[in-house]
């Protein structure tokens, strides 16, 4: 039986991933945060069977102690203070969690495998906000990166490190730059979820107002269910590498608010929707888009789920639960 750790295990991606180990016989042990993490209930829920251990990605000797105990095949750093606006308010905090505990956990690593170097295989969450004012589209694994937040920074830093780890002490290190990606579990506070939540809440009589900074902002959408796959597939491989993870296709913010509130029967939005500057960022990425030809070829990997039933699918959880708790 393999044994993985997952920091961020109570995260979207976490949930998915941990449950997609454990359905493939997995011995599976989630790095979470806090001594009453609200959202560890959620993740015993969805993947039952996973075994928790408490720790802070700041704290590289809570890292070990979880390394010792879990004794992981497999680690998979997905832990990270994720919500970009939030980054500018808390940008040392970001950069301590985001980018430093990336290094906390490949050091970690390193101490434990000792001489037997690549035995701990080693997955790092990158991100497409790396590439902030992009230079190039589509993006791929070489185009440069430029990024226009504390977040994307932090993961820039994160991301170079795992390849310097690779590269210097033979690592077997590999960084999925995901594009943004979404499902059911995400947080409130990001604007898909933002949207089909407020949609959902609107079309019960819940709310009548929702309030959004750029609507023209563009992004590469894709399920984070599909997404978790490619992360297992990099670390299948016999050698480490980094991989775009994306679909290919970019949608605008003005195009969930047509998908959603279509999903309700409401077919114009504009009565409802506000545009408010106070949700905008200081700098901004206007567009991303991923060519995921690598991931294809090499692992294999496709994605199954199109922007529209990923809308729809998060509308109709939205409204599944606003319809219970009212």
């Amino acid at each position: 039986m393999k044994r993985a750790l997952v920091t961020g295990a109570t995260g979207q991606d976490g949930i998915y991933l941990t449950r997609l180990l454990l359905d493939k016989g997995y011995e599976v042990y989630g790095f979470v945060r806090g001594q009453s993490n609200p959202r560890i209930p959620a993740l015993l829920d969805n993947a039952p069977g996973v075994k928790i251990l408490k720790g802070d990605l700041t704290d590289q000797p809570s890292i070990i102690r979880a390394i010792e105990a879990s004794q992981p095949d497999e680690v998979y750093n997905l832990g990270a203070i994720s919500y970009v606006a939030y980054s500018w308010e808390t940008a040392h905090l970001t950069s301590d969690v985001t980018g430093k505990g990336v290094l906390n956990v490949l050091e970690a690593i390193r101490l434990a495998e000792g001489k037997d170097s690549g035995r701990i295989r080693f997955y790092q969450a990158s991100s497409s906000e790396m590439f902030g004012k992009v230079q190039q589209i589509p993006q791929t694994e070489s185009t440069l990166l430029w990024p226009r937040s504390p977040y994307g920074v932090a993961k820039a830093f994160g991301h170079h490190m795992t390849i310097n780890y690779r590269e210097s002490y033979g690592m077997h290190a590999s960084s999925g730059i995901l594009f943004n990606h979404e499902s059911p579990f995400r947080g409130q506070e990001f604007v898909t979820r933002k949207i089909t939540s407020a949609v959902a809440r609107i079309s019960l009589g819940l709310q009548h107002e929702l309030r959004l900074g750029n609507f023209d902002a563009q992004r590469d959408w894709g399920f984070a269910g599909d997404y978790v796959q490619a992360m297992w597939l990099m670390l299948q491989q016999d050698e480490p590498d980094d991989y775009v993870v994306a679909t290919g296709e970019m949608h605008s913010v003005r195009d969930l608010l047509d998908i959603s509130f279509a999903r309700v029967g409401i077919d114009n939005w504009d009565r409802y929707v506000v545009q408010d500057s106070s949700f905008l960022r200081p700098a901004e990425v206007d567009q991303l888009l991923g060519d995921a030809s690598k991931a294809q070829s090499v692992l294999g990997w496709k994605r199954e789920t199109g922007f529209q039933e990923l809308v729809e699918m998060m509308v109709d959880s939205d409204l599944q639960f606003y319809s219970v708790k009212g």
